[in-house]
């Protein structure tokens, strides 16, 4: 045979490069195998932080290297995740720096419920973890919800169920956002209606919102499972209730809303209140009230009329207020009559302790005084001037005295300044004090002058003889009286029996026209 050849023997076939056979071989791989259809159970998951996804598929006698490129790893159906069993689609290819070969993953998907099932059960675990199920962050739902938000199908006998059992329990605003419920696509469309919900202006927030489809099987139901999904569900505001497929089917959703539903036609129910035993229960509510409110008033009006027996008459009352209003009234002249007497009485003892002549005298005196010490002084003055007048008439003695009157004044020239001053000083302070004297003296006999009261609105009472009446023990009735007031007015009066007298027009009379009553004596103040 031409290829077996001697050892040392040499050949015309080309040598091929490491590079040249690994590119021949990934194109030979490729182009055989671009699409396969892979099923195995997933283990050593990779997650690299440019995004992609690397891991291996095996079974129980082989293992092949797998990667997801970013790009595709949200597009998958199912996340890969350790221990979880999937069919794979992609195709074969290698790694030629490390001469490997490996799949690249396009598609995936769970192998049989089983797997399904366990993934939804790895799910749960690490939601609830996470405080998701709380039962104390569940919202309550609105008693009367005046909108209400449905996520469903647009078609089908869901929303039909729910808008005729709304119309006929709470007739309110519904606004549906359809969207599918089954599929790749149908997770995501649901969170854009929540969001839509929440965010979007041009939509009315509504109070509630019901998230429904009707049943199926766990394929069909698998949407709902979605972790994204639920973690929407469960970040939203508004309180949602979950009405994924029938009373048996349970979804991921069902316990990161606030309320689960057997049915989509349960969640209208539960939403919504009954028009009609609303409307009984307030109009058996009034007439509790309207009841209450009688009985109240009836036991208020029992309780008035009690109450009313034991008060006094309101008349009685005023009648007794008034008996002691009479009594005091009648007491009340007499007592302003008797106050009366006894500072009058008071004013005619203190009065007669003074009396102007007192003032006068003891200001004659100081006037008396006063010039007794001009006419010393005139003395002194006349004295000098006859000294003089006696130095013009003897000239004989002039030398001898002016002799003398020079060693006089040489003797006292410096004293008689000082002695000038200090008696002019003296004679000044002594007539200031002497004037401060008279003018207190002035004062004080304006003060007790007794016809000063008589300009702050009181009366003399006099007899006609002049006597002056000081108490009302001497007076009996039918006397006549003479009321001095100011500017000497005089007035004649009756005294009566306690009663009050006609009035008696006051005339101005003369002074002289009758004797002025006497002043009586008042004392000396000294």
């Amino acid at each position: 045979m031409a290829n077996d050849l001697m050892p040392g023997e040499s050949t015309n076939a080309a040598a091929y490069s490491v590079s040249e056979l690994a590119g021949a071989l990934k194109r030979t791989l490729e182009t055989t195998y671009d699409h396969v259809r892979l099923r195995g159970e997933i283990s050593k998951v990779t997650r690299h932080a440019s995004g992609h996804v690397y891991l291996t598929i095996k079974d129980d006698k082989a293992a092949i290297d797998g990667v997801i490129w970013k790009g595709n790893v949200s597009r998958l159906q199912a996340q890969p995740e350790q221990g979880l069993e999937v069919i794979v689609t992609g195709k074969i290819t290698t790694f030629p720096a490390s001469s490997k070969y490996q799949i690249v993953i396009e598609a995936m998907e769970v192998a049989g419920i089983g797997a399904l099932l366990a993934q939804l059960d790895r799910l749960k675990k690490k939601l609830h973890g996470e405080g998701l199920f709380d039962p104390a962050r569940k919202k309550p739902l609105p008693y009367a919800p005046r909108t209400i938000g449905v996520i469903t199908s647009p078609t089908g006998a869901v929303i039909r169920d729910i808008l005729h059992r709304i119309r006929d329990r709470w007739p309110c605003r519904v606004i549906v956002w359809p969207v599918i419920v089954q599929g790749d696509a149908a997770a995501p469309q649901v969170i854009q209606a929540l969001r839509g919900f929440h965010n979007d202006t041009a939509v009315a927030r509504p109070d509630v919102i019901i998230v429904a489809r009707g049943g199926g099987s766990v394929e069909d139901l698998w949407a709902f499972n979605s972790e994204d999904l639920a973690r929407a569900v469960a970040a939203s505001t508004i309180p949602i209730i979950s009405a994924v497929g029938h009373e048996t089917d349970t979804t991921l959703i069902d316990y990161v809303s606030d309320r689960r539903a057997p049915t989509p036609t349960g969640a209208a129910e539960m939403a919504t209140p009954v028009l009609g035993e609303l409307r009984a229960f307030t109009a058996d509510l009034e007439r509790r009230r309207q009841g209450t409110m009688a009985r109240l008033l009836e036991t208020r009006r029992e309780r008035v009329a009690l109450l009313a027996r034991t008060l006094p008459k309101p008349l009685d009352l005023i009648d007794s207020a008034q008996q002691r209003l009479d009594f005091v009234a009648h007491r009340l002249d007499g007592g302003l009559r008797q106050n009366l007497n006894l500072h009058q009485t008071a004013y005619a003892r203190l009065s007669g302790r003074f009396a102007p002549a007192l003032l006068e005298r003891e200001v004659q005196l100081k006037r008396t005084h006063l010039g007794q010490l001009a006419a010393r002084l005139d003395l002194a003055v006349g004295r000098r001037v006859t000294v003089a007048t006696s130095h013009a008439r003897l000239p004989e003695l002039t030398i001898r005295m002016n002799e003398a009157l020079n060693r006089t004044v040489k003797r006292s020239g410096e004293r008689l300044p000082e002695l000038t001053k200090r008696l002019s000083e003296a004679f000044a302070r002594d007539l200031r004090q002497r004037q401060e004297r008279v003018q207190r003296l002035e004062q004080l006999r304006v003060n007790l002058n007794p016809d000063r009261p008589l300009d702050l609105g009181f009366a003399r009472v006099n007899r006609p003889d002049g006597v002056l009446v000081k108490s009302p023990a001497g007076v009996e009735a039918g006397d006549a009286l003479i009321l001095t007031f100011k500017g000497d007015q005089t007035l004649d009066v009756v005294a009566g029996s306690g009663g009050t007298p006609p009035p008696a027009k006051a005339t101005p009379k003369p002074v002289p026209s009758r004797p002025k009553p006497a002043a009586p004596d008042q004392g000396s103040l000294f």
